[in-house]
């Protein structure tokens, strides 16, 4: 079975079922133990002098048990391989996440905001219902490239190796990929190995995007509006998303209490949105997700 055919078959299962409930209450998630992992190098490297080497050497550890485990875990054929592959994709949960935040902006306000507060690391506490929706299309779009486009593209170029490797560096990012004291030099490499990794799927995001939101004919807005995004990967799913909708993302947030100002993208576009929005936005995302099937499965046909 080709690398392709095991990357489908996992695209679909993950479709299929998700994370089941049953399943993740008895056992530890694979993203439980990578986030272990990532406790354990930091606690022990991020301290003295030399922290930006040390946190090289950590990323360097991450990678190196991804590739060591995905290859160990290969060796036990195609059955096992769709499952993990299948387990470390997140089609079917980041949509049933974002339905969670539309169905409690439905019933309340307060309902909303602990919805998005599962999604999102930036203060919810005081959100308007626009800002919680604003919030939660903006998380699926970024996480659509993160957690679906990225993990398949590398499936689909190193194998269950190469899945597992990503997936180390991004869980590192998302946990010391941070601008701050404690975080800025020792997570500095993983920062920038997690931009690298994401270059390619990013825009790939982007583009399919744009291609079922019959927004390709603002494809120079997009990559106008992607590139005043902090990150320099995630503008480009989320300009994309934010054309598609006929909406306006980002702009100012709160973190930790501090308002920040960020750029808005797509500005003309309508602020004041709600539930049925993220609705939308769940639509987008299983028609990107189909697009890239539909690739796949070209790919496999011709390879």
């Amino acid at each position: 079975m080709s690398t392709a055919e095991i990357l489908l078959l996992a695209l679909i299962l993950d479709a299929l079922l998700g994370e089941p409930a049953w399943l993740w209450s008895r056992l530890p998630h694979p993203a439980v133990l990578m986030g272990n992992c990532v406790s354990w190098l930091e606690t022990r490297l991020n301290t003295g002098a030399s922290k930006r080497a040390k946190g090289l050497l950590a990323s360097a550890a991450l990678v190196g048990l991804g590739l060591a485990l995905g290859w160990l875990l290969s060796l036990f054929g195609p059955m096992v391989e769709i499952v993990v592959a299948a387990v470390l994709l997140a089609q079917r949960s980041l949509v049933e996440h974002l339905r969670a935040v539309a169905t409690g902006l439905a019933q309340s306000l307060a309902k909303g905001q602990q919805a998005v507060a599962m999604i999102v690391s930036r203060d919810t506490a005081g959100m308007t219902g626009p800002q919680v929706a604003r919030s939660a299309i903006e998380s699926g779009s970024e996480n659509m490239s993160d957690g679906v486009v990225a993990p398949a593209f590398w499936f689909l170029l190193g194998g269950l190796p190469g899945l597992l490797a990503y997936k180390m560096i991004n869980t590192g990012d998302s946990m010391i990929g941070y601008r701050n004291t404690r975080f800025e030099e020792f997570g500095w490499a993983t920062a920038r190995l997690d931009d690298l990794v994401n270059l390619i799927p990013a825009r790939l995001t982007g583009l399919m995007m744009a291609l079922v939101g019959g927004g390709l004919r603002d494809w120079p807005e997009i990559a106008r509006d992607a590139a005043k995004h902090r990150s320099p990967n995630a503008g480009w799913p989320e300009a994309a998303m934010a054309r598609a909708l006929g909406l306006s993302l980002a702009g100012p947030r709160s973190y930790d209490g501090e308002m920040r100002q960020f750029p808005w993208v797509n500005a003309p576009g309508a602020k004041s949105i709600s539930g049925p929005a993220i609705l939308r936005c769940c639509e987008i995302l299983w028609q990107t997700w189909a697009m890239g099937v539909a690739l796949l499965v070209a790919f496999a046909l011709i390879f």
